[in-house]
């Protein structure tokens, strides 16, 4: 993996799911410093992971814990959800076919310049725009 990366909320549970250890080795390589990637996220993938980890797995994850997550994945560059992200990303949503939430992961990536989207809920293969989109569990 190289270049500019956006990586999806997916991705980021992953990396902390005991119940997924195929796909949470896969996550953590992939998320690795010295992948040779530039990763971003945005606000959007900071608080869906929140909410994921705190929620989705048999032993939730604490609220303290999940918030040392969230200030860990704070240190790469974060895209703010602002109202033109918010107009593009509805935009992009009708043109591409995508829901709302899927098109504003992509939208932030363009916005971040990144080359690809790493997701697992994500069409692997498939461009939108200038975006590549990419599943690390294939």
């Amino acid at each position: 993996m190289i270049g500019r990366t956006f990586v999806d909320t997916n991705i980021w549970v992953y990396t902390v799911d005991d119940g997924e250890p195929d796909k949470q080795i896969r996550a953590r390589e992939v998320v690795a410093p010295g992948s040779n990637a530039d990763l971003v996220v945005s606000a959007q993938v900071l608080g869906e992971f929140y909410v994921t980890v705190r929620r989705k797995f048999a032993i939730a994850v604490s609220d303290e814990q999940a918030a040392a997550l969230v200030d860990r994945l704070r240190r790469l560059p974060v895209v703010a959800i602002d109202a033109d992200l918010v107009s593009a990303g509805i935009a992009n949503a009708h043109s591409w076919q995508l829901s709302y939430w899927d098109a504003l992961i992509v939208t932030a990536a363009q916005l971040s310049e990144c080359e690809m989207v790493m997701s697992e809920d994500l069409a692997h293969g498939r461009t939108y725009g200038s975006i590549r989109i990419e599943n690390p569990f294939l």
